[in-house]
């Protein structure tokens, strides 16, 4: 930890908050704002070190509720993928992919997403969820194209011709598989 943070009373080392650990670090040098981010399965609250317990408190919700808006903005559930999938279709394929159901699902962890034309039923990975909008637009357009175009042949591929982030969005899938296959960086024992 650098010099200057300051391990915050609540934190101890990390709080439980429901699923995230919540770790407040103090900061000598932050004279008034305040920040939170996620690192991995943890929430980070900075503060200044001045502030007390029970500003700390307070400030510890405030930025929990506003880091799970953010998410829930990034994140949309069935409902709003369903909307997206019809708003979709409608400018991209004329409206005539017609899911009956698009659903985020947990139990796909080597595709992007999957759909059964015969079901009418499009299914995205949450691996997905807080990916650049453009790119989880490109997955759901590709399973809309796919309840017209079984396969992936060109009739196929001119359907995601008009979708002008096709090429960037896979180009960024691509990067996620590469970096997944990436060793980390070597552990030099200290930091």
């Amino acid at each position: 930890m650098p010099a200057d943070h300051h391990p915050s009373p609540l934190s101890g080392p990390s709080r439980d908050a429901g699923a995230s650990a919540i770790e407040v670090r103090r900061s000598s040098r932050r004279r008034r704002t305040v920040s939170a981010y996620r690192e991995g399965d943890r929430t980070v609250v900075l503060i200044p070190a001045r502030m007390s317990e029970a500003e700390e408190r307070r400030w510890v919700g405030v930025m929990l509720d506003k880091l799970a808006a953010q998410e829930s903005r990034r994140r949309p559930g069935d409902s709003e993928l369903a909307e997206r999938a019809a708003r979709l279709s409608a400018q991209y394929l004329g409206g005539r992919a017609r899911p009956a159901t698009v659903r985020w699902v947990t139990n796909q962890n080597t595709r992007w997403g999957s759909c059964t034309p015969a079901e009418g039923s499009i299914r995205l990975s949450h691996r997905l969820r807080g990916m650049p909008e453009y790119v989880v637009d490109y997955v759901l357009l590709h399973e809309l194209a796919h309840l017209l175009v079984p396969g992936h042949g060109p009739d196929f591929w001119r359907l995601l011709e008009a979708y002008p982030r096709t090429e960037r969005a896979r180009g960024f899938l691509e990067g996620v598989v590469a970096a997944g296959r990436l060793p980390g960086p070597p552990d030099d024992g200290g930091e």
